[in-house]
């Protein structure tokens, strides 16, 4: 396993009286796409705002590339390279494709052109509704733009939370084979998907997150074959 890119250690994370994480500990490895999976309320979306800088931990440590980056502000967790594809998309629905994209390169000072081509790349449908305001856009093409806002930052690490929320079982596919390709370009992956099947065929590496805390792990096909994973998680 090549070296972690982010670690984690004993994070804990409260809102007001409520634990919302109770002390995880996990590694990212540089390189691999890994998810957290787990019932509403586990910590996970908690887990990711937390590394992103939009909420401070209660306690424990976020490294980044071995660098203690805790409760440092969202615009340094930027421009260290961890980008946050959030819940529900969150573009800006009054501005259109390229403004969108430009957004997600607003601490960066050199040309985009590059950038811009290779998101048209994974998202052909951008390129054809570039002057397209976001807001009339569908949702799989929101969520295309997000994904392509937040590659506009040039990151290191990028967290998704829940990229198939609400999208059509074709679009999904879609979206999973596009997590691939960024993932080959050499960008490391942290995952939360409601979508626990596709979310462990496509991670290297899986964490199962109950009441904020970890309740199980190991590789992706080896919690997909976990009997405990099939019946919570899987349907099965």
């Amino acid at each position: 396993m090549s070296e972690a890119i982010l670690s984690i250690k004993d994070l804990k994370v409260n809102y007001g009286g409520i634990e919302a994480v109770k002390g995880i500990s996990f590694d990212v490895p540089e390189g691999s796409i890994v998810t957290l999976i787990g019932a509403n309320g586990a910590g996970k979306s908690s887990t990711l705002r937390t590394v992103a800088g939009l909420v401070k931990p209660k306690s424990g440590i976020i490294q980044f590339k071995g660098e203690d980056i805790t409760g440092k502000s969202s615009i340094d967790i930027v421009k260290r390279g961890i980008t946050l594809v959030p819940e529900g998309r969150r573009i800006f629905p009054d501005l259109t494709v390229l403004e969108n994209l430009k957004i997600g390169a607003y601490l960066r000072k050199d040309d985009l052109k590059e950038d811009i081509e290779w998101v048209y790349s994974l998202f052909p449908r951008l390129k054809e509704r570039e002057w397209q305001a976001g807001g009339t856009l569908s949702g799989g093409e929101q969520q295309m733009l997000a994904v392509g806002r937040a590659l506009m930052s040039r990151p290191k690490l990028m967290m998704m939370d829940e990229p198939s929320l609400g999208l059509a079982p074709i679009v999904v596919r879609d979206i999973f084979k596009i997590i691939r390709e960024i993932n080959k370009k050499g960008v490391t992956i942290l995952l939360i998907e409601q979508n626990a099947n596709m979310a462990l065929q496509t991670a290297d590496y899986g964490y199962v997150l109950e009441t904020g805390r970890i309740g199980l792990s190991g590789t992706g096909a080896e919690l997909l074959a976990n009997e405990d994973v099939k019946k919570a998680y899987l349907g099965t």
